[in-house]
């Protein structure tokens, strides 16, 4: 089933791309030298749904940076948020599993992917997960990883969108996560973390690796990548 739905929601997946990358283009991971030499190229859409406490998802993420490092010119990256739009919760209007200082984390992360270039709001991610599940969301940890990324907090627009005081309850931030939290919904993703691969979900980590056909080492997830964009970029 779950695979039935995200199949069919692969234009929902590629709009959340779109959604947190418009300030940037498209969510890619590559060198000006990269860029120029595949502008043509296609590129294959890789969605990572998580909760940013959330122990899977940390895991994942690790996992998954391994594989940036090596198809990172061949796909666009972007994280979908998991969580229960809630009307009644004062500040973000969504419930998230691990409480409040989550949704400030995914709302973090989420102005990050829409005003940083995607190697600097990875790496700001990755700066996150170092500094322990139980700092992600606190305003100081946001504004150390962005000075240690050297994501400009101030100027870049993230700030603004998450707060420049860090707190994670930005106007637009609360929006971003709202909007991310409808589109996991319309996916189908319900476990964090699920690797979605050009519309298909690959594998899930759920307190273990599940439904991982193709295999859950980056060896593995980079074959996939592989295998999709010479499919994407085959000559007609």
């Amino acid at each position: 089933m779950l695979a039935t739905r995200l199949s069919l929601s692969f234009v929902l997946a590629s709009l959340a791309a779109v959604a947190y990358g418009a300030a940037t283009g498209p969510l890619n991971v590559q060198t000006n030298e990269a860029y120029a030499a595949n502008y043509d190229d296609v590129k294959v859409p890789v969605v990572l749904g998580v909760m940013s406490r959330c122990p899977d998802a940390v895991l994942c993420e690790t996992v998954f940076d391994r594989v940036v490092e090596r198809v990172a010119d061949k796909i666009d990256l972007s994280l979908t948020f998991i969580g229960k739009p809630n009307v009644s919760e004062p500040d973000f209007g969504v419930t998230c599993m691990h409480g409040p200082e989550e949704c400030a984390g995914n709302v973090h992360e989420l102005c990050a992917i829409k005003y940083a270039p995607t190697q600097r709001w990875w790496s700001f991610v990755q700066c996150l997960n170092f500094k322990g599940r139980s700092e992600i969301g606190k305003p100081e940890t946001a504004l150390q990883c962005a000075k240690t990324t050297e994501l400009d907090w101030e100027n870049s627009g993230v700030g603004a969108c998450a707060g420049l005081d860090g707190s994670g309850k930005g106007e637009e931030g609360v929006r971003l996560l709202q909007e991310s939290v409808a589109v996991t919904q319309e996916m189908g993703i319900e476990k964090s973390c699920t690797v979605v691969i050009n519309g298909k979900p690959v594998c899930i980590h759920d307190g273990t690796w599940k439904e991982c056909e193709g295999g859950h080492a980056p060896k593995d997830f980079i074959k996939q990548i592989e295998e999709e964009y010479e499919r994407l970029n085959q000559s007609e």
